[in-house]
């Protein structure tokens, strides 16, 4: 566990740079072992929508990058994608980009009697995630979301 942490801090030091220079936000990295080969998957964005180009330009600068500071030992496969439609939602940046939106958050905890909650996103203020459930505004601090995503109709 330890080490793949390791890894993922490590892409994430050498692909922030690349990415902030080409207007692109890292979203999410990806690393694991699979029963023959390891994977990296990378996860980006741009405001204006992202191209297969992009996303062909950053894998070939980061497999080069890759290579050369050696990072990953075993073999493996890279991969880089947009989130998807149901792009998580990993911090305060995130959440006041797609107030408006619709999204499902699970929580760490029950909350409001449940634990999962869809719904459009209204604010995100001191850490607190209001969102519209039902015709009822739940109001969901940041520290007690397990997961968010988009939620694409």
């Amino acid at each position: 566990m330890q080490y793949r942490e390791e890894i993922i801090k490590s892409v994430q030091a050498l692909l922030e740079p690349v990415l902030e220079q080409k207007g692109i936000e890292l979203v999410d990295i990806e690393y694991g072992i699979g029963a023959r080969r390891g994977y990296l998957r990378i996860f980006i964005d741009k405001e204006d929508g992202l191209t297969v180009d992009d996303c062909a330009d950053i894998s070939r600068e980061l497999g080069i990058l890759l290579d050369v500071q050696d990072i990953i030992r075993n073999s493996y496969t890279l991969e880089v994608s947009s989130p998807g439609p149901n792009r998580p939602l990993k911090d305060a940046k995130d959440y006041q980009r797609f107030r408006g939106k619709k999204v499902k958050i699970k929580t760490k905890i029950n909350l409001y009697e449940r634990n999962v909650f869809v719904g459009d996103l209204i604010d995100f203020i001191n850490d607190i995630a209001s969102i519209g459930v039902h015709g009822k505004t739940c109001f969901i601090p940041f520290n007690d979301i397990e997961k968010a995503h988009l939620e694409f109709d």
